[in-house]
């Protein structure tokens, strides 16, 4: 009796055991299982995700520019003299016929004073011959004499009259090369003269007509002007940073577009690639006029437009979108239900653009509205491959 219970006893004992141990490898199983399945996602690719939204796309125009004059001229002496004064100074507004520098013109006086002298002189050789010819015609005398005594006078008239003109000459090119003047109303942009210095042959003045205005030059994208529907002959706002020393630093004006002009072509940046397969994109040039005595040029304008587009649809960023052969698609995020817990998935989905700008597109087909879409990846991706969230 007794040793059947010491049977029964052992017999007991080894069946906890294996129940144990059988425990115990069906835990360390799942372990190994679940451990495993967490070191390989680990190294699944890490995506960033966004969720598509409803709605239309912005357009945005923003660009700037320094203003210059639509139209100025380039003032400069053409003998060289020594600037004596200089009356104005860089942004000085001034009147046409305002005289803004003087020369020392001391030379070309002295050259006048010497050839008013010298028709003085010419005066009274004249009067000498003319006082030979009266003594010769009351005289009796030969008559040779006498005719080339006439042909003298009339020489000597011809000289007087070659040195008057002369002269007046002189003085005319005195008054317009001593100084220089306004030729209209304007601001004086730019003084290259010194004081003292003769000119290098560069202009001493640079004056632009304030009466014409001043001009912005701003480029865009030929098709983002397209869909501004900016055109010639319209306006556009410009804000215009005001001097320090005015209480009002920033004002805008209001500007007309006087041209439209083709550009050379830009590289295309990645995410043009996206919706665009050229390597290259068209640009052109808006020429903007303003006309306001607040301006005085050098300035900065800035053009700030935003226009919102008349379809509406799926908005996508473009960083979630790719290009092949076929044309664009996009990766969403696909939750499949496993043993161990819901897995993810890249699925590729095809889709069809409509219009972009420089950060999301709309899109016309394709259901991806509300899903997980894959905007970045820290490995290149497939369809199908398994990932994990960030």
């Amino acid at each position: 009796m007794g040793s059947e219970g010491q049977v029964a006893a052992t017999e007991k004992k080894r069946q906890r055991t294996i129940v144990i141990l059988f425990g115990l490898f069906i835990g360390l199983l799942v372990f190994c299982t679940l451990f495993s399945n967490t070191l390989e996602s680990l190294t699944l690719p890490k995506v960033v995700t966004e969720k598509a939204l409803l709605g239309s796309l912005d357009y945005k125009l923003e660009a700037s520019g320094i203003l210059r004059p639509v139209s100025e001229v380039k003032l400069t002496n053409t003998v060289p003299w020594r600037v004596s004064k200089i009356y104005v100074k860089e942004g000085s507004y001034v009147q046409k016929g305002q005289t803004l520098l003087t020369y020392d013109s001391s030379s070309a006086e002295q050259e006048l004073q010497d050839e008013i002298a010298h028709l003085e002189k010419q005066k009274i050789e004249l009067q000498t011959y003319q006082d030979q010819y009266i003594q010769s015609a009351t005289s009796e005398g030969d008559d040779m004499k006498l005719r080339a005594a006439s042909r003298e006078i009339q020489t000597r008239r011809l000289d007087l009259g070659i040195q008057t003109r002369k002269i007046n000459e002189l003085k005319k090119k005195l008054e317009q090369q001593k100084e220089i003047k306004a030729p209209f109303d304007g601001i004086v942009t730019k003084i290259n003269a010194v004081t003292g210095v003769v000119s290098s042959g560069a202009a001493d003045i640079i004056l632009a007509n304030s009466s014409r205005g001043y001009q912005l030059d701003i480029t865009s994208d030929a098709e983002l002007l397209d869909l501004l529907e900016i055109s010639i002959g319209e306006k556009m706002p410009v804000v215009i940073k005001g001097d320090k020393d005015k209480a009002n630093k920033v004002q805008e004006f209001q500007a007309l577009i006087m041209d439209i002009v083709d550009n050379e072509r830009r590289s295309a940046a990645a995410d043009d690639l996206v919706t665009n397969a050229k390597s290259t994109i068209a640009q052109k040039t808006v020429r903007l006029q303003m006309v306001n005595s607040a301006l005085k040029g050098g300035e900065e304008g800035r053009v700030h437009i935003t226009k919102r587009s008349h379809e509406e649809g799926i908005l996508i960023s473009n960083k979630a979108i790719h290009r092949e052969r076929e044309g664009l698609y996009i990766y969403v995020v696909e939750e499949q239900l496993g043993p161990l817990g819901n897995v993810f998935v890249a699925r590729k989905v095809p889709i069809t653009s409509s219009e972009s700008n420089d950060k999301v597109t709309l899109i016309t087909s394709g259901n991806v509205y509300e899903q997980l879409i894959i905007v970045d990846s820290s490995e290149p991706l497939q369809d199908g491959n398994r990932i994990r969230l960030q």
